[in-house]
């Protein structure tokens, strides 16, 4: 039986999501380890999970799933949640277990997720009771500015110039949104949403809002450092804990096959005008 887990996770203690095999403290390890004490089980069941979150990073809206023997679920669904929210940390929590639907993939089956950033821009810094979720920028920034940037950036496009690349993984994704607001408290939070990010994506486009915000960079360039197709060193990857995995969105139950299919395809684009 295949089951969905939707998590939650403070992540300012966590290294990252994945298993680490130095022992660090991960996501990952912690609700795999509850699973396996609270199901009385020898061997540890293994999660598969929607978005491998950095060190630092926050989530509401994670999503992974695990497969247990049908005998296994049968004997422990109706109380796996409280006891697992018993075992666990408080600062990670599994907030809903449910049967997942034929071929259903937690990673390959979502057609997109969505990350909220928030930054504030107060001379006098970040509100201490908000300094684990919230960045300080100590610049003033200017939102319009901003978002004038962020259409540039829109669609379908080789992100290389803002990722970490991964040895045999594609940079290319769709951005679906990318915006920012000021909200009534004077946070600024951007919303940003693709099919799929590529390793520190989010951060890396986050630096360069950051750097048109305040005026070290106008709205234009970081359309110029997409279309490069190349790391430039003035993109900063910000730091992690102003980041928050928000929501992971899943098609209808009958499409689920087509889209694993067409998330397992390797996507490419043409060529640079003047490039081979």
């Amino acid at each position: 039986m295949r089951i969905r887990l939707d998590v939650a996770y403070d992540g300012r203690e966590f290294s990252g999501w994945a298993r680490q095999k130095e022992g660090q403290r991960t996501v990952q390890g912690e609700i795999e380890d509850a699973l396996r004490v609270v199901l009385r089980r020898d061997e540890t069941p293994e999660l598969t999970v929607a978005g491998r979150t950095d060190a630092g990073v926050h989530a509401r809206g994670q999503v992974a799933h695990v497969d247990l023997p049908d005998e296994v679920w049968a004997e422990h669904r109706a109380h796996l949640l409280r006891r697992l929210a018993g075992r666990l940390p408080m600062d990670v929590r599994v907030l809903r277990l449910s049967e997942a639907p034929p071929h259903f993939d937690a990673r390959f089956s979502a057609v997109w997720r969505r990350y909220s950033y928030r930054v504030t821009d107060h001379p006098g810094g970040a509100d201490p009771l908000l300094r684990g979720h919230v960045l300080w920028h100590n610049w003033p920034l200017d939102v319009d500015a901003m978002n004038e940037a962020a259409r540039g950036l829109l669609g379908e496009h080789d992100f290389a110039a803002y990722c970490k690349k991964r040895e045999g993984a594609t940079t290319i994704r769709t951005l679906q949104r990318l915006e920012w607001v000021r909200r009534e408290d004077g946070i600024l939070e951007a919303t940003v949403q693709a099919d799929a990010f590529c390793h520190n994506m989010v951060r890396s486009l986050v630096g360069a809002m950051l750097f048109v915000g305040d005026g070290h960079r106008p709205p234009e360039w970081p359309a110029k450092v997409l279309a490069a197709r190349v790391r430039d060193s003035a993109v900063h990857v910000v730091r992690p804990h102003g980041l928050t995995l928000e929501q992971v969105a899943y098609p209808p139950d009958e499409e689920l096959a087509a889209r694993n299919r067409a998330s397992r395809n390797k996507r490419t684009l043409p060529p640079l005008p003047g490039c081979c």
